[in-house]
């Protein structure tokens, strides 16, 4: 990926955590955010990175909380707990991006389209 691609994708991911954080969010800007930390996961299991799976498990549990509370409320805010979280996630693809070849963000993406087409509820396991 070429940097200036990588860059934009970064500040976008940035700037939807910012919004999110801030009670600005919506689903469009949580799918972009979960989408960059399932490409992080694929990318470390691809060797891309050793961030402990919790982090990615405690990401994904506040967005479920986000979407109840949405889903409730109407009201699109990350849980403030889970926000270091995500920063060291979107940390973590950033270095993964800049460091990757492209064939191997490609097979990300493409395990991203797997795994979204099937009926696990997270590629992500519960222990490794």
């Amino acid at each position: 990926m070429d940097r200036a691609s990588a860059n934009k994708q970064s500040l976008a991911n940035h700037l939807a955590l910012v919004a999110c954080r801030s009670g600005h969010g919506n689903g469009h800007l949580i799918n972009e955010l979960m989408r960059a930390v399932y490409l992080g996961w694929f990318l470390q299991r691809a060797g891309y990175g050793i961030c402990p799976v919790e982090e990615f498990r405690l990401v994904e549990y506040a967005v479920e909380a986000t979407l109840a509370r949405a889903h409730a409320c109407g009201e699109w805010r990350l849980p403030e707990e889970a926000i270091a979280a995500f920063e060291v996630l979107l940390a973590l693809y950033d270095s993964q991006l800049a460091s990757a070849p492209l064939h191997e963000v490609l097979a990300a993406e493409q395990k991203l389209r797997v795994f979204l087409a099937g009926t696990s509820r997270s590629p992500i396991p519960v222990s490794t």
